[in-house]
């Protein structure tokens, strides 16, 4: 019989909540150091053990899983210290990193999203003086056509569109491009710097979302949407947990210094 799939020891001790190590591994694969040797020493014993039908079994550091560690696979003699294995990032640590990397992609997003729509107003503003010759046209055209009774509103809407692209100024354009362009920059540095773990990026994070909030609001109290919603939500949501979680500005959740990062893996294995 396969132990340690449902039980096995360090389960416990990594609690029932375990989906970022399960995640990590299944992305980034196991980390089972005694599937690397031939063999082990007593030291060992929380990290290797043997079926009753003679199989070797390996714990993951990182998710607990026991996984076959067959002795012919094996590269190394002999299974270096438990002090000199490599250990992975679990528990608190890990969810932490993984929700990092969420804001990391959310900041991603958002940053193309931003250089895109900057893309976009650039050639806009380069072809200003043509495009609102053809929209000038096509309101005259427009409001020369007689239209049927269905036909109408939606008339109505595009000629709006039309006369707002007519009445665009070039230095309103410049404005846009340019704040397009700084949310795209801003966004990607918080992206690539958060992707990297750099303190400096949560600080940054914290205060662009901090800064951007009242905007959002005001966007808000003009027009309720849930999409308007739902981005207040994610930045409130982002900005209390970098403040509290990584205790920013001295304040918040200020973690413990882990005294023993082997502790996990020092138990036995029988039990």
């Amino acid at each position: 019989m396969r132990r340690g799939h449902h039980g096995g020891p360090g389960r416990e001790r990594l609690g029932w909540w375990h989906v970022p190590e399960t995640l990590v591994c299944g992305i980034r694969g196991h980390v089972v150091p005694a599937s690397k040797a031939k063999q082990t020493a007593p030291d060992h014993a929380a990290i290797v053990t043997w079926t009753v039908d003679g199989r070797r079994l390996g714990r993951c550091l990182r998710c607990d899983a026991w996984l076959d560690a067959p002795i012919a696979q094996a590269e190394l003699e002999v299974l270096p210290a438990l002090e000199q294995l490599e250990l992975p990032r679990r528990g608190e640590e890990l969810r932490e990193a993984v929700i990092l990397r969420l804001i990391a992609v959310e900041r991603a997003v958002h940053s193309v999203v931003f250089g895109v729509a900057a893309i976009g107003l650039w050639l806009l503003e380069a072809d200003l003086p043509g495009l609102q010759s053809a929209a000038r046209q096509l309101i005259r055209s427009a409001t020369q056509t007689v239209a049927g009774p269905g036909q109408v509103a939606s008339r109505d809407i595009i000629t709006r569109q039309l006369t707002r692209l007519s009445n665009l100024h070039r230095h309103t354009l410049l404005v846009l491009t340019v704040t397009a362009t700084i949310y795209a920059v801003v966004e990607g540095a918080e992206a690539i710097g958060l992707w990297l773990e750099r303190r400096w990026a949560e600080y940054l994070t914290a205060l662009a979302t901090a800064g951007f909030l009242p905007f959002e609001v005001r966007e808000l109290i003009r027009r309720l949407t849930f999409v308007r919603v739902g981005a207040l939500v994610v930045n409130l949501a982002v900005l209390c947990w970098l403040v509290w979680r990584k205790h920013l500005f001295g304040i918040g959740h200020k973690q413990a210094d882990r005294a023993d990062p082997l502790e996990p893996y020092r138990a036995p294995a029988a039990t």
